[in-house]
C-alpha cells in the first residue's frame, strides 16, 4: 500500500513537484507553529493526517513514538520522518529546512539587533530572562505530571536533578540518563508489557539506518577527539552542538543546560546574552533547538550561526533515518520500554535542575522579579495565552520595573 502511494506521489506531480510540495507546507507550518513540542505536533497531525492524508493515525502515532522515544529535538524528527516518508531523504531535508528556517532567520536577526549593545544592565532583557524562567517552571510541571507521576520516577527525578546540581561535569547529564536507564529496567521491567509491533513503512534499508546510526556514533567519539588535536574555534562549536544535539533526552528545554555548560562554560557568550536569546526563542514559532543559531550567530557571525544550526540538527537526522527500520521490533520490547520509563523520569529531574541553575540564580534578585514570574506563570499554565503573549509581557515588565 505505502509503495503504491508513494509512487503514485512521484508519478502524478513529478519527483521535483513532490519535493516542492513538502517544502511549502512544512514553511507554512514552520510559519505558525507556535506553542512547543507538543503543539508542533498538533499542527503536523492537522495538515498531514487531517487534511493532506500523507499518513494514516497508526502510522503517525508510530513515528510520534519513535521521535518521543530518541534523544534530539521530537517535533523536528517527526517532520523529518513524514518528509522521509513521503519523498525520501531529500524530503526529509526539504521538510526540515521549510520548518527550521523561519526560526532561524529570525533568531539570527536578533542577535544582529544585540550585538554591539551592552545588554547587561537592560531591563527588558532581564524580563526576557524572567521569562525564561516562568516557561520552564510551567515545562517542569507539566512534564513531572506525565512523566514522574508515581513516588518511584519522583524519586529518580529527584536524584537526578541533585547529581546534575551537584556534581557539575560535562558527562553528568549522560551519566544521569545513563543511570536512570538502569533503574527503570530493573523497577519497571514487569509493569512495562510491550505494544504491539505495527509496520511504519519507509524507503530506508535497515543497512541504511545502521550506516547512520554508526557514523553517529563515530562522530561522538572522533569530534572530541579532533578538538583537543586541532586548535579550530569552528570544529569546537561544531563538537558542542552535536554532542548537545545528540544527547539530550525530553526536547526542547532540557537542552538549556547542555548548552550553557558547553557556551556558556566555555566563554563564547555571557550568561546575561544566553538567556536572553533564550527567552527571545519562545517568541518565534518552530523548533526551539533554533536557539542553537542565535547562540552561533552571537559567537561567530553568520558562519557561526551555520555551524551550530547544523550540528544540533544532525542528529536528529542520523537517529531518525538510522532508527525507522528497526523502530517496530524495538517498540515491541519490554526491556526498551522500562528503560525508556526511568529515563523519562530523569528528564524531569534534569529540567528541575536547569530551572533552579543557570535561571533562578541568575534572575530572581528581588522580589519584584519573582513577582513578575508569578503572573508569567499564571498567564501561561492557567490563562493559557500563548507564548508569544508571554514574551511580550516579560520583556514590558521588565522594562516597567528597570524604569520605577
Amino acid at each position: 500500500m505505502y509503495k503504491k502511494d508513494r509512487g503514485e506521489a512521484v508519478r502524478g506531480k513529478g519527483r521535483g513537484a513532490a519535493l516542492f510540495e513538502v517544502l511549502l507546507v512544512s514553511v507554512k507550518l514552520g510559519l505558525t507553529s507556535f506553542g512547543g513540542p507538543i503543539a508542533h505536533l498538533g499542527y503536523f497531525h492537522n495538515e498531514y493526517v487531517q487534511k493532506r492524508k500523507w499518513m494514516d493515525e497508526r502510522n503517525y502515532a508510530d513515528l510520534v513514538a519513535l521521535c518521543q522515544f530518541l534523544p534530539g529535538p521530537a517535533s523536528s524528527q517527526v517532520g523529518i520522518g513524514i518528509g522521509v516518508i513521503r519523498t525520501g531523504l531529500l524530503g526529509g531535508i526539504v521538510a526540515w529546512l521549510g520548518f527550521t528556517l523561519p526560526s532561524v532567520i529570525a533568531l539570527v536577526f536578533f542577535a544582529l539587533l544585540l550585538q554591539g549593545m551592552d545588554i547587561s544592565q537592560a531591563g527588558w532583557i532581564h524580563g526576557l530572562k524572567i521569562t525564561a524562567l516562568a516557561i520552564v517552571a510551567h515545562a517542569v510541571l507539566g512534564m513531572g505530571q506525565k512523566l514522574a507521576p508515581d513516588a518511584k520516577r519522583a524519586t529518580i527525578a529527584a536524584v537526578a536533578a541533585s547529581v546534575i546540581l551537584l556534581w557539575q561535569n560535562p558527562f553528568s547529564q549522560v551519566a544521569v540518563i545513563a543511570a536512570a536507564g538502569l533503574a527503570g529496567l530493573w523497577l519497571y521491567r514487569e509493569d512495562s508489557q510491550g505494544e504491539k509491533t505495527r509496520q511504519l513503512k519507509v524507503p530506508i534499508s535497515r543497512r541504511a539506518g545502521a550506516g547512520c546510526l554508526i557514523l553517529l556514533f563515530i562522530l561522538l567519539v572522533a569530534l572530541p577527539l579532533l578538538r583537543t588535536a586541532i586548535a579550530s574555534p569552528a570544529l569546537a562549536l561544531f563538537d558542542s552542538f552535536f554532542r548537545s544535539g545528540a544527547l539530550v533526552f525530553g526536547g526542547g528545554h532540557v537542552v538549556l543546560p547542555l548548552l550553557e555548560q558547553e557556551i556558556v562554560g566555555s566563554g563564547w557568550v555571557s550568561k546575561s546574552v544566553f538567556l536572553a536569546g533564550y527567552g527571545a526563542a519562545q517568541a518565534v514559532p518552530g523548533p526551539l533547538f533554533t536557539f542553537a543559531s542565535y547562540l552561533g550567530m552571537m559567537a561567530y557571525g553568520l558562519g557561526g550561526a551555520v555551524i551550530a544550526t547544523v550540528g544540533i540538527f544532525l542528529p536528529a537526522f542520523l537517529l531518525v533515518i538510522g532508527a525507522l527500520p528497526f523502530w517496530s521490533t524495538l517498540r515491541g520490547n519490554p526491556r526498551a520500554q522500562a528503560a525508556l520509563i526511568g529515563v523519562n523520569a530523569a528528564v524531569v529531574g534534569i529540567l528541575a535542575a536547569a530551572f533552579y541553575n543557570p535561571l533562578w540564580t541568575s534572575t530572581v534578585r528581588e522580589p519584584a522579579d519573582f513577582v513578575l514570574a508569578m503572573i508569567l506563570f499564571v498567564m501561561l499554565n492557567f490563562w493559557k495565552c500563548p507564548p508569544w503573549v508571554i514574551v511580550l509581557a516579560g520583556a514590558a515588565g521588565g522594562a516597567l520595573a528597570a524604569a520605577a
